[in-house]
């Protein structure tokens, strides 16, 4: 008998088993079931493992909360089925109200979740009312083009906003990662701002060489720069950064959350400052 007949059932009964998987568990990822049990549950279930996501992913809801997590639109839907079986609502009103989501399509904002930012670079006043998180990548266009717009946030609402950068480099960027240790190394020697715009100013040019040109240029210590890079000691940091991210609902860079809302559109001042004054008002 061939390798490939031998091998080939093997992965299709593991296919068939992650198909199951998200059939017949019973406490999803990231849903709440708190006062929900017994028969309300199981019709909660039932709507969840029929109803689409609306995010894109041709998933059912409960099979996009197994096997993405990190979705908000997902987490929302789930929520908001547990919330509409708990007042009462049959499934057809449950569908109904899914049906009228997703026609208006993912909020600006979504509802709030906990980020943490302990030793985190900050920019901006310790007091403001507004906390923007933003999940970033060295080599992402986007994250490069977004820069500018977040400055011009902080000059309009100097007092009222405050910057927390997270490392988020993507798979897909070479020299991401390799940056985002740059940056924490620059960090460690009280730079990291400093260092934050160079590394965009100069975008996308990440090379090993122009790093070190930007070392001498903020007069770091260069053989403890240079140590810190080579040996990776940041690797886990940024490592558990992207973990938190995920965990957050962060599918790409930039992403930003403002007082922990999870933003979802195009990031231009001109959005931003009117929608941080009606958060804060």
């Amino acid at each position: 008998m061939s390798f490939s007949r031998l091998v080939l059932p093997f992965f299709v009964a593991l296919l068939c088993l992650g198909q199951a998987t998200w059939q017949s568990v019973t406490d999803l990822p990231g849903v709440d079931w708190k006062g929900l049990a017994g028969p309300k549950k199981q019709s909660a279930l039932r709507v969840m493992q029929t109803e689409g996501c609306s995010c894109g992913c041709s998933m059912k809801l409960a099979e996009c909360r197994v096997k993405d997590p990190s979705c908000g639109v997902s987490r929302k839907l789930t929520g908001s089925i547990v919330k509409l079986t708990g007042e009462g609502k049959d499934s057809a009103a449950i569908r109904a109200e899914l049906e009228r989501v997703a026609k208006e399509g993912p909020p600006v904002l979504d509802d709030p979740v906990q980020i943490s930012t302990a030793g985190d670079p900050v920019l901006g006043p310790a007091n403001a009312r507004m906390t923007i998180v933003e999940f970033s990548d060295f080599q992402c266009p986007y994250c490069s083009k977004a820069v500018a717009q977040m400055k011009e946030v902080m000059r309009q609402m100097p007092k009222d906003v405050k910057l927390i950068f997270k490392q988020f480099p993507l798979d897909s960027h070479s020299d991401a990662q390799f940056a985002a240790e740059v940056a924490l190394a620059a960090q460690a020697q009280g730079k990291f701002w400093e260092m934050h715009d160079l590394l965009y100013a100069g975008f996308p040019d990440l090379r090993r060489a122009r790093i070190m040109a930007y070392a001498k240029e903020l007069k770091l210590d260069i053989p403890k720069f240079t140590a810190d890079i080579d040996s990776h000691k940041f690797k886990a940091r940024v490592r558990a950064e992207e973990q938190e991210g995920e965990t957050a609902g962060v599918a790409g860079t930039p992403t930003f959350f403002l007082n922990g809302k999870k933003y979802n559109s195009v990031f231009e001042a001109s959005q931003i400052v009117p929608l941080i004054r009606k958060e804060l008002q």
